[in-house]
């Protein structure tokens, strides 16, 4: 019989990844509660028309990556390959819409089918936050402060750079879109066949392209700015004196895009140069035809999310665990005693290790090996008197301690 492994793509949190994990969602559900975030949470699977709406069909997250299956009962499923379109339909479905506006953190595991390689997983984990119902600059400048905030909280804001660009309004896209359509149409032989694709869909993409003969094309291809309208030119200047205004730094990438119709505005990224070929950490923008699209009411909306295994990654000044208080029970005695007070402490807040088996060698290398800072040693004679052996670990010494006042001899320990 072979050995039954975790299926490619996937792998298992154990206790210090799990920790790290943890951590990274402890923190930015801390620092956006600040901002009037409060946490949601959506269902792994929606209805598969949830995305092919929003992201579009020709897309390559719906073309190629979707976990897409049939229930039992009929229903198209898909388990959900980000976080946004859930968060919008259930503002629909929930009858939030009339709440606004209205400020979510999520965090949760998202699939896409993909090639695995480090940072990016098929499953994978992500925070996010989306701000829905607010269509000024502001809303653009607290998201991403907002992000800035959790990256320097979990010690990665230094080591990356906040990348932004403009995406303008309807009439602005529409125009640079057409100029693009032209411009490529016009060396369509020599894109690559997704480009080709991409061109009677959202030609915007093309501009995102990581093929060298397109990026040696989207080089001479015309600039954004110049079918930028007066509305769209004057919302870019506010959100980006707004960020200077608090100091958050960023660089402009004029060739920064998202190719969906119903992106505006705003679009930014927070990337590094630490984890190879994904260097994206944190990624969003302005969405403002996203709830409509989903049969919703006109809602703006403006959000970003984060890969927790890439921050995991980075992460720097992760709390290490308490250290445990290793019992060591000699005979019967000691071991009908040592269940009593391992609960007892536990109460009263500390970790403890309660060996199951063993003599007291064998004990105390367990107590070493899961970092124990102290052993209580229960022997008859000790307990007779109602005390017990306590050995500092580190120090290497050891005294006898009353068994009553226990707690405040481990005091020191905590």
């Amino acid at each position: 019989m072979s050995k039954l492994q975790p299926v490619r793509g996937t792998h298992d949190l154990l206790p210090e990844e799990s920790r790290r994990h943890r951590h990274i969602v402890e923190t930015g559900l801390a620092v956006s509660g600040r901002y009037g975030f409060g946490e949601i949470e959506t269902p792994i699977f929606e209805f598969t028309e949830v995305f092919k709406r929003t992201l579009g069909e020709a897309s390559d997250v719906v073309s190629k990556e979707m976990y897409t299956f049939t229930d039992r009962g009929g229903e198209e499923l898909t388990l959900r390959p980000e976080g946004t379109a859930s968060v919008c339909r259930a503002l629909i479905s929930g009858g939030q819409t009339q709440n606004l506006p209205a400020k979510f953190f999520y965090q949760g595991p998202m699939f896409r089918y993909e090639r695995p390689q480090k940072g990016r997983m098929r499953q994978f984990h992500q925070i996010g936050i989306e701000l829905l119902g607010a269509g000024e600059p502001q809303a653009d400048i607290e998201v991403i402060t907002c992000g800035a905030d959790i990256l320097d909280a979990i010690g990665v804001l230094g080591r990356t750079t906040l990348e932004i660009n403009t995406l303008g309004d309807t009439e602005s896209r529409q125009a640079y879109r057409a100029a693009l359509v032209d411009y490529f149409g016009a060396h369509a032989d020599a894109l690559s066949e997704d480009s080709r694709r991409r061109l009677a869909l959202n030609p915007l993409r093309i501009l995102d392209s990581k093929d060298d003969g397109d990026r040696r094309l989207v080089d001479g291809a015309p600039s954004f700015d110049d079918y930028l309208n007066a509305a769209s030119k004057d919302f870019f200047t506010a959100v980006t004196e707004g960020l200077d205004r608090l100091g958050v730094r960023f660089h402009r990438n004029p060739r920064l895009v998202r190719g969906l119709d119903y992106y505006c505005h705003t679009a930014f990224e927070f990337v590094t140069d630490a984890l190879g070929a994904q260097g994206t950490v944190l990624a969003g923008g302005r969405y403002d035809g996203l709830v409509e699209t989903m049969g919703g009411p006109a809602i703006p909306g403006v959000g970003w999310a984060a890969g927790i295994e890439r921050l995991s990654l980075l992460a720097e000044g992760v709390a290490e665990p308490s250290r445990p208080i290793a019992l060591i029970p000699v005979g019967p005695g000691g071991e009908a005693a040592a269940l009593t007070l391992a609960h007892r402490l536990r109460r009263a807040g500390y970790s403890v290790e309660h060996g199951y088996s063993g003599n007291v060698g064998k004990r105390l290398k367990r107590a070493a090996k899961v970092g124990a800072r102290a052993a209580l040693i229960l022997g008859d004679d000790e307990l007779a008197r109602g005390a017990v052996q306590l050995r500092d670990l580190d120090a290497g010494a050891q005294e006898e301690a009353p068994l009553d006042r226990i707690e405040e001899s481990l005091a020191r320990f905590r």
